[in-house]
């Protein structure tokens, strides 16, 4: 269990303080409540594009990172479909610095063209790099559009092409910044020596004046039931044929999402893992294979991932993890493979309780998707999952109607 403290200023900012007094070292995150399901569909990216212009520079602080530097910290961002994430850590001593620099670029942008033209050339570059010169780079765009059609789950973060980021405009930027970077719309979780640093005093001296923006309503597309299987079969320059698979899951906060989880764990996770045992190992049909769920605010996707071996039918290797996937679906796993993979689990939940950079975003991120509280316990409903549930929930998980397949081929 972590101990926490969570209270809110007059301005809406959530704040969550976790005291930690073995370590010198005081991690500060702040979780914006935005990702690229926020965009329009006719100019998407800006989400990603938004992380690279918050190093940027803000009103009273021409370069974020020369300053966090001189005081010994380091820090970095992400952006996902549903949130925007921003982290650091450094002496705590040094805690005003880094509150006061935060609360700046918080506050108010220097929204300058010259970094607003520099930044779009290097998402564009990053998205050239990433995606279109990668090897199999295009392939999660193409099962996204393929499994959602009217929902903005339906293209990445880095959005859907160059020619929306080259669009963006300061008109855009300001209006993106003062719908969603508000402090009503952010969390502030800081893990450390917080009360020998009298940390809520100086976050009341810093963020507390900080204008409250609008509360944000979001009316996103409901995306319509599956009732059907979904293909698609592309040709490319790459080494060899990859079978992807997705099929429709729920939410991250449903009931169901720790047993699908696990779940994923049974069928790839380590070398014992069902795939790796059964389709890389005895019958040497794929080079690597790997399950993961996408984990969204939003209904998700169970994806499927898989390397096919040179002289290996694509069509054949389907047919063979769709046989693998059918077991849990009529056959109780054993006692000792669910103790595994939860055994597992607690592992990875246990080992983010060290850190107080691990501390500080999980409460944050628990707080955005629903509260922090949440986090304290998790592994409580992993330990909870039973041999039915897995069978229940595999039985109605992979549904044929409800899965979109790609044949990602190598071309001869």
């Amino acid at each position: 269990m972590i101990p926490f403290e969570k209270y809110h200023l007059d301005n809406g900012l959530t704040v969550i303080l976790q005291p930690d007094t073995t370590t010198p070292i005081v991690a500060v995150d702040i979780c914006y409540l935005v990702g690229s399901r926020d965009e329009n569909a006719q100019k998407t990216g800006l989400a990603h594009l938004f992380e690279h212009l918050m190093f940027g520079g803000s009103k009273n602080v021409p370069n974020f990172d020369t300053i966090l530097q001189r005081v010994g910290g380091e820090n970095n961002a992400y952006t996902t479909v549903d949130y925007t994430n921003y982290y650091l850590s450094l002496p705590i001593k040094n805690i005003e610095t880094a509150l006061y620099i935060e609360s700046d670029r918080m506050n108010e942008l220097a929204f300058l063209p010259k970094i607003l033209e520099t930044q779009k050339n290097v998402v564009i570059e990053e998205f050239n790099q990433s995606y279109r010169n990668q090897p199999y780079g295009d392939l999660l765009f193409l099962l996204k559009s393929l499994a959602y059609k009217v929902h903005p789950y339906q293209w990445n973060p880095i959005g859907k092409n160059t020619e929306h980021i080259k669009s963006v405009n300061m008109n855009d930027v300001k209006d993106f910044f003062y719908t969603f970077y508000r402090p009503n719309n952010a969390v502030l979780s800081i893990a450390g020596d917080i009360y020998n640093a009298k940390c809520k005093d100086l976050i009341e001296k810093w963020f507390a004046s900080i204008p409250q923006g609008t509360v944000y309503q979001r009316h996103l597309p409901e995306e319509p039931l599956q009732t059907e299987a979904r293909f698609l079969e592309v040709f490319r320059n790459v080494p060899r044929d990859c079978l992807c698979k997705a099929y429709k899951m729920g939410k991250k906060t449903d009931n169901d999402f720790i047993c699908i989880d696990l779940v994923s764990d049974i069928l790839s996770n380590g070398n014992s893992s069902r795939l790796q045992q059964k389709l890389v190992k005895n019958r040497q049909i794929f080079s690597s294979v790997a399950t993961y769920t996408t984990g969204t605010f939003d209904n998700g996707l169970f994806i499927l991932l898989g390397y096919v071996n040179e002289g290996v039918d694509i069509a054949q290797a389907d047919l063979a993890v769709i046989e693998v996937l059918n077991e849990l679906t009529t056959v109780k796993i054993s006692d000792y493979e669910l103790e595994k993979v939860k055994n597992k689990a607690e592992t990875v939940l246990v080992s983010s309780e060290i850190s107080v950079q691990e501390k500080a975003m999980q409460l944050a991120l628990y707080e955005t998707i629903s509260c922090a509280e949440d986090f304290n316990f998790e592994a409580n409903k992993y330990q909870a999952v039973s041999q039915d549930d897995i069978l229940t929930i595999c039985t109605r998980l992979f549904d044929t109607k409800q899965s979109s397949t790609i044949y990602y081929r190598a071309q001869k």
